[in-house]
């Protein structure tokens, strides 16, 4: 028997939703129901293509409760800003969780997977970090960057905000847009060290496979997101600094080891501590967050497929009559 198939557009899709509060619940929402079980999530299926400079990623997730699971194709091709193309693009497909029937599909080339990893950084904030943010700063200049900040700004309302990266043009230009978006002053920092130094809220969103992040930086009253290792040998914090952290959280445990910065400090022999908590666990209630305003608090997020469930059956309430139905 025939049935219908929405197909929506980024265009769309940028018109329907953006980065607030109520996507930040959603996404918080998700790493809930991955502490509380009966999730279905396996291991990220992960391609590197380096001889195009390339990377392919496909995450899924059945979460108890939620209608439907999304499968995510997440391609990210890193010299097609020399072709004038975006280096991310992709799509989602959400399946009804009761017939395994395509719902929707949604041609976002990378938008919803924006939207979720920067909700998932002002998840990690508002659990992790000081309540009283003066100086945030982030570390890398592109898109997730900006994103990074309007979503801590959202749960930890900072009044002066630090960028760093190798590019010092590509920095202003983040830093002015920043200003701009945020209401706040922004300034490059030549000096990962320096921008660390003033900051209680740091992000890192780099590609990076050597340490962007020192352990001898860190400082008490400091959270540190990293965000930018999601595949193995990624690397932007100095594995020492998870051992010299107060508590270190990983999104996923399972993914972390492989892909996230515990994959180095558990290969150097470094990290025995056991196994980390996970961010959905303090977001339950089953493990305690950030508990003096000194700690050191750093959360290792390499994005989960239940991220992407939980935003793609947000989006497709939120849409109405939005798309076009084709009959399958």
């Amino acid at each position: 028997m025939a049935h219908d198939i929405r197909i929506v557009t980024e265009a769309e899709l940028r018109a329907a939703l953006s980065l607030d509060l109520t996507m930040v619940e959603v996404i918080e929402r998700a790493f809930a129901a991955l502490a509380e079980g009966g999730v279905v999530m396996p291991p990220i299926l992960s391609m590197e293509l380096p001889q195009v400079h390339g990377e392919v990623d496909v995450k899924t997730a059945y979460l108890p409760g939620f209608d439907g699971f999304a499968i995510k194709v997440s391609p990210g091709f890193f010299d097609n800003p020399k072709l004038g193309l975006p280096s991310l693009n992709g799509l989602m497909i959400l399946l009804s969780a009761q017939t395994g029937l395509v719902e929707a599909v949604f041609l976002d080339n990378g938008y919803l997977t924006d939207l979720r990893t920067a909700a998932a950084g002002a998840v990690a904030a508002r659990h992790l970090a000081p309540e009283r943010v003066e100086t945030a700063g982030v570390i890398g200049t592109g898109v997730q960057a900006r994103l990074q900040m309007q979503a801590a700004h959202l749960v930890r309302p900072f009044t002066r905000l630090l960028v760093h990266g190798r590019d010092p043009a590509r920095a202003e230009a983040c830093a002015a847009d920043l200003s701009r978006l945020l209401g706040v002053p922004a300034e490059v920092r030549a000096e990962a060290a320096s921008l660390l130094a003033d900051s209680q809220l740091v992000v890192t969103t780099t590609p990076a496979r050597s340490p962007v992040v020192m352990a001898d930086w860190l400082h008490p009253g400091l959270h540190i997101t990293a965000m930018g290792s999601d595949q193995p040998g990624k690397n932007e914090i100095e594995p020492r600094a998870l051992i010299a952290a107060d508590l270190y959280v990983c999104d996923r445990v399972s993914q972390c080891e492989l892909s996230g910065e515990l994959e180095a400090a558990v290969l150097q022999g470094l990290w025995t501590r056991g196994t980390p908590p996970e961010l959905g666990q303090i977001v339950a209630g089953q493990h305690p967050g950030r508990q003096r305003v000194e700690e050191v608090t750093i959360a290792d997020l390499t994005g989960t497929g239940a991220q992407d469930t939980a935003i793609a059956s947000h989006v497709r309430r939120l849409l109405g009559q939005t798309g076009t139905l084709i009959r399958a």
